[in-house]
């Protein structure tokens, strides 16, 4: 008999569903954030960009010990995920277009050992209530303020211009005082200093 038994059967469905997760979320890789053409310089895909939310939670959650850590680098980790699906908007685009973005996300879970959770971690990240949600959605906007800065150190006239503006949405101290700290800095001081003993102009 060559029948599989039902208990292998739905083991190789279950683990069939969680790769095509994985291959789903490997798009973001590729998926580029369309907000830089309007900057003039740059590229960055989703997944950049969310690796650089995550290790900026990491810092602000040193900054706010009360804080759920591991909630707080999944909101970062999962609060793009529908993009998968609509790709990303920018401001300008978004003044012409609707993403269903629950739809995407209800069919992205669908079927998903633990989707629900996901579903849910989502819909906080975008409620901005909770403590994790406030410290997520300013990780994601220091993200581009670091970004901006490295980009005006390196001579973009236009990203200074959106420094400010990007700065304004920070809502927690902790992200405020973090910002300052990051727009005080030089992009290559963390090297320059180590081995020129000085940072950058």
């Amino acid at each position: 008999m060559n029948e599989q038994c039902p208990d292998k059967k739905s083991s190789q469905e279950r683990l069939a569903r969680f790769a095509r997760f994985l291959f789903e979320g490997a798009i973001l890789k590729k998926t580029w954030r369309t907000g830089y053409a309007f900057l003039g310089q740059g590229r960055e895909s989703v997944a950049e960009h969310t690796f650089g939310m995550m290790l900026i939670a990491m810092i602000l959650a040193r900054l706010c010990p009360e804080v759920d850590e591991l909630k707080l680098l999944k909101l970062c980790l999962l609060h793009d995920m529908p993009e998968a699906r609509t790709g990303d908007a920018n401001a300008v685009h978004k003044r012409y277009i609707v993403r269903d973005e629950e739809r995407a996300v209800l069919d992205m879970v669908r079927g998903l050992e633990g989707g629900q959770l996901i579903e849910r971690l989502i819909h906080e990240f975008n409620d901005g209530k909770s403590l994790e949600a406030r410290l997520a959605r300013d990780a994601d906007q220091l993200d581009m303020i670091l970004s901006l800065k490295t980009h005006s150190d390196t001579g973009s006239d236009d990203a200074v211009i959106w420094m400010p503006y990007v700065k304004r949405r920070l809502v927690t101290q902790e992200a405020k005082a973090l910002a300052d700290a990051v727009l005080a800095e030089h992009w290559s001081c963390w090297w320059m200093s180590e081995l020129l003993g000085e940072c950058g102009g």
